[in-house]
């Protein structure tokens, strides 16, 4: 299986895996995308039934990898699936499960990782996969990340005590919730550094992007991704989206269709990519909000970028320019056929410019469910009460 960026005009410089996995966005400034979609037929999802029944999500994911990762042992991916998927890790008998809602709707659980976001999902595995990597090249990796809240939380969990990675998360200062700050803010290690930047998550995610747009210092400076602009992200996504249709079905002939409540499209995209693959998917739902810029495009034609989104209650679904198909932070629902932190003395900075320290703010939450209310928080890792590295910056 080799990628080529969605804006190559030819597959001569298509990569493996491992590649773009350390790579995150192409050179060219376009996404890494499989050449082609493998397809699964109705005898292989039977055999995935019984992998997720019998061996458990863990061995699930490896039998899915494996039809885009050929150039790491099949051995060694079902171990790091095995580590990333641990009981240490998910506190749910079998990671993700759904609860029947009545009148044939389902819900489906992915918060149940170290942060209560679904984004535990892929991170705890990118983790792993970046860990394994590193060591066999014997490199290192600066993570440049922006996130609205999930994201960041979910990335820098799953990179803490990795020794060749170190993480750089852009955060809009004030417009995140109190519990993701506190979970990304209060971590104490100098390879975790948070930025608050003065403005929304597209003014974060433009300066991601202008780093990614310089080849020359991105290379010098190894920088890599964790958002969705990295395949690594939303091959992981595809893994629940396979369990959740098996656990809702009961065999073959039923299909199922998938509600996700959506900010950037990560999320739901993984679907189109499970069900582009195969899986009996009827409908992939999207609900979006006000901040409507994709679901506009997909309505008239038209990709019309606007100046500031609106403030909505999750943050993770204030969006003007998303990269393509990540949601907010809450679980799909499925439909079956069969049914304050303080600022580190210590805090870097980056860029050099117009940064001060001084705390962040944020407000409400935005992961974990896909009903109108917010879950308290199930955990409380060590350490959630120190003060950890802040940093604030002005978006230019």
């Amino acid at each position: 299986m080799k990628y080529v960026s969605t804006r190559a005009v030819t597959d001569a410089d298509a990569r493996p895996f491992c590649d773009i996995l350390l790579e995150g966005l192409a050179p060219d400034g376009g996404l890494y995308v499989p050449q082609a979609y493998p397809h699964v037929d109705a005898e292989t999802l039977e055999a995935w039934r019984a992998v997720l029944a019998e061996e458990g999500y863990a061995a699930l994911a490896a039998r899915v990898l494996e039809l885009f990762v050929d150039d790491i042992d099949p051995a060694d991916l079902r171990r790091l699936c095995e580590r990333a998927y641990g009981p240490d890790r998910f506190d749910l008998d079998g990671v993700v499960g759904l609860t029947d809602l009545g009148d044939g709707l389902l819900l489906g659980h992915l918060s149940q990782g170290p942060t209560a976001a679904f984004k535990d999902m892929a991170m705890q595995l990118l983790g792993e996969l970046f860990e394994y990597e590193l060591e066999r090249r014997d490199q290192t990796l600066t993570i440049l990340g922006a996130t609205s809240g999930d994201t960041g939380s979910a990335a820098e969990h799953a990179m803490l005590g990795k020794d060749r990675v170190t993480v750089f998360m852009l955060t809009p200062a004030g417009r995140m919730t109190p519990f993701q700050q506190a979970q990304m803010f209060s971590i104490d290690d100098p390879a975790i550094v948070n930025v608050a930047v003065e403005g929304v998550f597209d003014d974060c995610q433009d300066l991601v992007k202008a780093v990614n747009a310089d080849a020359g210092f991105k290379a010098a400076h190894r920088i890599g991704a964790v958002n969705s602009m990295n395949w690594g992200r939303v091959v992981a996504q595809i893994v629940y989206y396979v369990a959740l249709t098996l656990q809702a079905t009961d065999g073959p002939g039923q299909r199922v269709s998938f509600a996700v409540p959506s900010g950037n499209f990560g999320n739901i995209c993984a679907g189109h990519v499970a069900r582009s693959m195969g899986l009996p998917i009827a409908d992939l739902i999207l609900a979006t909000n006000e901040n409507n810029v994709l679901a506009e495009f997909f309505a008239t034609g038209t990709y019309r970028v606007r100046g500031r989104p609106r403030r909505t209650p999750p943050p993770a679904r204030r969006w003007t320019s998303p990269r393509h198909p990540t949601s907010s932070g809450s679980s799909p629902t499925c439909s079956g056929a069969t049914a304050p932190a303080s600022p580190n003395s210590s805090a870097r900075r980056w860029p050099p410019s117009a940064l001060s320290a001084s705390p962040a703010r944020r407000r409400s939450p935005g992961s974990g469910t896909a009903t109108a209310s917010w879950p308290a928080p199930r955990r409380t890792p060590t350490g959630w009460r120190r003060s950890g590295p802040s940093t604030r910056a002005a978006a230019s």
